[in-house]
């Protein structure tokens, strides 16, 4: 009986507990809600900021000062990482600039279409380096073959039976391509090209391809602005050459 009593009259520890939670969290509202209101707060109370204690990832506690001297070095090595590749970004456009500038004025200085495609073939291969390059011209053509240089020639109904969803698609397109894509455009050179871009030259005129020995160099989310601006070029260059 008496050992009943006892069990009966102990007191309720865990609603303490709660209480106690509670209350902590009460308090913990007020003081955010007057940090919030009170901003400058600490501008009064510096030595406060000594004694405020930040927990971290590996369970260990550092204080608030030597927190935000963390979190500025961290800032600091990720602003000086975004500068370092902007300033890489901007000499990569300033070569890019220089090449195709120097690649435009040799187009514009050939007299045959033969010089214009050795001005183009060695700019990919020496500015760009750019493994394998196609340039083929849907005939008939009113020059000779000696006239034509490198720039491979082909009917309309040729390029339509190897390459007739690209003539199609009428856009720069990149990646991997059939075999017999390969073989049209590359001619001997198809074996070794395991990725490639593609852009078909307006009016019938042709087709521009260059490729790579990486599967991946030429992948289809590859940016294709500068090679279409290339394709532009020639577009407005070649029929004037062409010309008898």
């Amino acid at each position: 009986m008496t050992e009943h009593s006892d069990a009966t009259q102990a007191p309720d520890i865990s609603n303490g507990d709660k209480e106690v939670q509670r209350n902590r969290k009460l308090l913990a509202r007020q003081v955010a809600r007057y940090l919030i209101q009170n901003p400058d707060f600490f501008a009064d109370h510096l030595e406060l900021l000594e004694t405020i204690k930040l927990p971290r990832e590996n369970g260990k506690t550092v204080s608030l000062m030597t927190h935000q001297t963390n979190l500025l070095r961290e800032r600091n090595i990720e602003m000086r990482q975004r500068l370092d590749q902007l300033l890489h970004n901007a000499r990569d456009n300033d070569q890019l600039f220089l090449h195709s500038r120097r690649l435009i004025l040799a187009l514009l200085e050939a007299q045959t279409v033969g010089e214009a495609t050795a001005a183009l073939y060695k700019s990919f291969a020496g500015d760009f380096n750019v493994e394998f390059t196609g340039l083929t011209l849907f005939g008939p053509l009113p020059h000779g073959r000696n006239a034509l240089g490198e720039v491979r020639t082909s009917s309309r109904a040729a390029a339509e039976t190897a390459i007739g969803s690209i003539l199609r698609n009428g856009r720069t397109v990149c990646g991997i391509l059939r075999p017999a894509e390969k073989t049209y455009l590359f001619g001997g050179d198809a074996e070794k090209v395991a990725s490639a871009a593609v852009v078909p030259l307006a009016n019938q005129l042709g087709v521009l391809a260059i490729g790579s020995c990486d599967p991946q160099h030429y992948r289809s989310s590859l940016g294709t602005l500068f090679l279409s601006y290339i394709g532009e070029v020639l577009e407005r260059l070649l029929p004037r050459l062409l010309e008898p």
